[in-house]
């Protein structure tokens, strides 16, 4: 499987270049925003590193111009890179569409754990692609329809990044039996269970966000104290 990482700092480029290719996997490096952009809409690799703070263009505007371009090609998984660590900044990369967000330092292990992860998703994806739809699932203004992988809030379609769509299909599947924080990791991400991360605190916030009516008591997607969270019709 391919990897392009688009990293300016050339020593740790070449070493996650290094390292994952003793991983298996064919990988290629742009050192600038403008080759990284170009390769990455080529639509020739199953997973993007991605530097946030790149030169011409930065990796935030690399992140919008793919996930705002009409070719599905384009639609690759991101993994964004960052020494920038902070609530907000995360919230940005996964607003704009990025799959996962590691911050520098990190730990080479755990990278390569979520790479692989999201490798196995690819996997399953392209192996369930002929599977056949299943069926719309309707409460309250919502409705889901799994198989288009489409979301409606009062018939106007809700735009739900990948991951978030797989979390709150996670959530519906229980019929309003509680997951945790690991469970859902293990689940939609694919982590291993000692991989500890906000990422699903991060995903509920925006599905919230953009489907309850008040975000801040919400209805449907309540937590659950000292275990995770659950869906509520």
């Amino acid at each position: 499987m391919r990897i392009l990482i688009v990293e300016d700092n050339r020593n740790l480029a070449r070493g996650l270049r290094h390292n994952l290719e003793l991983e298996g996997y064919d990988v290629e490096v742009a050192y600038d925003g403008t080759t990284g952009l170009a390769r990455a809409r080529e639509g020739r690799y199953d997973l993007i590193v991605l530097d946030l703070m790149i030169p011409r263009p930065d990796g935030y505007q690399i992140l919008r111009a793919l996930r705002e371009d009409a070719d599905p090609a384009c639609k690759t998984p991101v993994l964004v890179l960052s020494a920038r660590g902070q609530e907000a900044d995360k919230l940005r990369g996964f607003r704009l569409g990025a799959d996962d967000y590691v911050t520098k330092p990190f730990s080479l292990l755990e990278l390569i754990a979520r790479v692989e992860a999201i490798m196995r998703r690819v996997r399953a994806g392209a192996s369930s692609t002929q599977e056949a739809p299943f069926e719309t699932i309707e409460f309250g203004d919502i409705r889901i329809e799994p198989g288009a992988h489409v979301v409606y809030r009062a018939n106007t379609a809700v735009a739900l990044r990948p991951r978030e769509f797989d979390l709150l299909m996670a959530l519906v599947r229980r019929r309003g039996v509680a997951a945790s924080r690991r469970n859902l990791l293990d689940e939609v991400w694919g982590y291993d269970t000692d991989v500890v991360s906000r990422t699903v605190d991060t995903h509920v916030a925006e599905l919230r966000r953009k489907l309850e009516e008040d975000p801040a008591q919400p209805r449907h997607i309540l937590t659950v104290r000292k275990t995770g969270y659950r869906w509520q019709h």
